[in-house]
């Protein structure tokens, strides 16, 4: 594990996994300048990783990129960032999206389908247009996206996807839209796992639950208050971090998960199981949180020493 350290300053802790990890790999992230996409792309940098954002809104890109770059000069990292403006859901976008990394970078190795959106509504309140615009990008555009990574490049030559579902497994109130969707990344995913394994080409998931905090959600749902009343519903009695997921992904990517493809890993401290809240865990404390942050730092309020 690598770290960082100056005088009068917490340790830094920007992965799990050994530096170097992803040297000369080349990965695409959507979503990738904000949230957990943001998070992912940080890890996969500090990794070695040079990394393609993409993203629908050019200010996001910018806004993002830019703390991004700040970040890697300030950590001293020479890693390779680049940004292409792409909505999911137009194929032709998708489709130079990927031709623009392969003819920049020679290659692409890594997808990462993170980029997404629901709304809340009631499912009864949803106009066909909000449906459609968000079973488009969230599972449209994963299609979209997992297809042109194939034919442009996985096929001849091998490669990692991994998408992103969500807390969907006892269906999802207001958010029936964005449910109804994920489900079928989820099978999408276990489809791909099978048709692409002849080609070296492993297509796995992630699915956080619905309390990994961030600002970006935050901000999105308006209320980050929403977050605090989701923890007595989790057996691990907190939320969850950007970095807990980040590094799930990476593992997915990874040669230790050479031989895992279709699966997907739920990343939600047992709340998609906990499905008898009549009968309620006893009040405890909240486990242990993993951090880039605060892991390492004794003072941190969630975080302790790691073992690692």
């Amino acid at each position: 594990m690598s770290t960082s350290k100056s005088m009068g300053t917490p340790l830094h802790v920007s992965s799990v996994f050994r530096p170097g990890l992803f040297d000369d790999r080349v990965a695409i992230v959507t979503g990738g300048a904000t949230g957990i996409g943001k998070g992912i792309t940080k890890e996969l940098l500090f990794l070695g990783c040079t990394v393609v954002i993409a993203s629908r809104k050019a200010d996001r890109l910018s806004d993002g990129a830019k703390e991004i770059r700040d970040w890697l000069a300030n950590a001293g990292q020479k890693a390779t960032l680049h940004v292409v403006q792409c909505n999911v859901r137009k194929e032709d976008e998708v489709k130079s999206l990927i031709s623009t990394t392969v003819d920049r970078f020679g290659k692409l190795d890594f997808l990462i389908n993170n980029g997404g959106g629901q709304f809340l509504s009631s499912t009864a309140d949803i106009r066909l247009k909000g449906w459609n615009a968000v079973v488009e990008t969230n599972l449209t555009g994963t299609f979209l996206l997992c297809r042109e990574a194939y034919n442009q490049w996985m096929k001849d030559h091998g490669g990692a996807i991994v998408n992103m579902a969500m807390d969907m497994w006892k269906g999802y109130p207001y958010m029936g839209h964005s449910g109804a969707a994920r489900a079928g990344v989820v099978n999408l995913t276990k489809t791909l796992g099978v048709e692409w394994a002849q080609s070296n080409v492993r297509v796995n998931a992630v699915a956080p639950g619905s309390s990994i905090f961030s600002p970006t959600a935050a901000a999105n749902y308006g209320n980050a208050s929403i977050f605090d009343g989701a923890k007595v519903n989790i057996p691990m009695k907190r939320t969850g971090t950007v970095e807990e997921v980040s590094s799930a992904v990476c593992f997915l990517l990874s040669p230790g998960a050479a031989f895992i493809t279709g699966e997907t890993i739920r990343i939600d401290g047992g709340q998609s199981f906990y499905i008898t809240p009549n009968f309620r865990l006893p009040d405890s404390k909240p486990t242990d949180m993993y951090s880039w942050q605060s892991q390492f730092d004794k003072d941190a309020p969630h975080g302790s020493k790691s073992k690692l």
